[in-house]
């Protein structure tokens, strides 16, 4: 028998199910505030119009759905059978026309609802992998999924502002940000202060950045530095 709600009754699964339902609605109501010819407009990501950002999220949920299916069948699914079919994925779902490219929106952000919802138990620790190839349970789609509508809500560049977005959800992004540079030996040099959140902070090198925890995310992310209330002049270290 189809679920009507969660299988899982793990307490912090279910409320990071409902984190990132609300990043996906978020999501759909910039876009459903975009008018089809703007949807050729610029995006925050560099050599994307908005086009190309909608068609990512909607291919990543269908992404995020296969690991879905083969944790809950066995069955190896990948995310993407290669970066470069992936890249093309995203060019041919740019050129789609503009009904068909919110169709693939919402389809895909159900069908992947779908699946999570249907997920026993057991199967949310079986193991998939990513497309950058870390082994990882099931889970962790939803963290991936997270970042994926909250962060693009705001690259539509429409009016979402970093400061609507949750507070785990931004102070999940920006570890995660830090942990690569460290990872990659990046940032030595900094020293970043998180006002509102300062176990957030890092380093202890001699650039400071300093602000709340919504302008030093946007920053950290690449997206904007005029949020940032010192060291808007320095840049961020890449992440992705």
């Amino acid at each position: 028998m189809v679920a009507r709600h969660d299988l899982t009754e793990d307490p912090e699964l279910k409320e990071a199910l409902l984190v990132v339902r609300r990043g996906t609605a978020f999501f759909t109501r910039m876009l459903n505030l975009l008018p089809d010819q703007e949807l050729d407009g610029p995006s925050l990501l560099p050599g994307w119009t908005r086009r190309h950002l909608v068609a990512h999220v909607g291919y990543n949920a269908r992404a995020i759905t296969r690991l879905v299916q083969w944790a809950n069948t066995g069955v190896e699914t990948p995310m993407y059978s290669s970066p470069e079919a992936r890249a093309a994925e995203i060019e041919f779902g740019a050129t789609l026309p503009a009904h068909a490219l919110r169709h693939l929106n919402d389809h895909a952000a159900i069908s992947l609802n779908v699946e999570w919802r249907d997920t026993p138990e057991d199967a949310w620790n079986a193991v998939v992998r990513t497309a950058q190839g870390r082994e990882v349970p099931l889970s962790e789609t939803v963290w991936m999924r997270t970042r994926e509508v909250w962060l693009h809500a705001v690259d539509l560049n429409n009016g979402a502002r970093f400061d609507q977005i949750p507070v785990q959800v931004l102070s999940g992004l920006l570890r995660d940000i830090t942990a690569k540079w460290r990872r990659a030996g990046e940032g030595e040099d900094l020293r970043v202060e998180v006002v509102d959140a300062p176990e957030l902070s890092f380093g202890e090198g001699t650039r400071t950045v300093r602000g709340d925890l919504s302008g030093v995310l946007a920053w950290a992310a690449g997206r904007a530095s005029h949020l940032v209330t010192r060291g808007n002049e320095v840049e961020a270290p890449r992440w992705i």
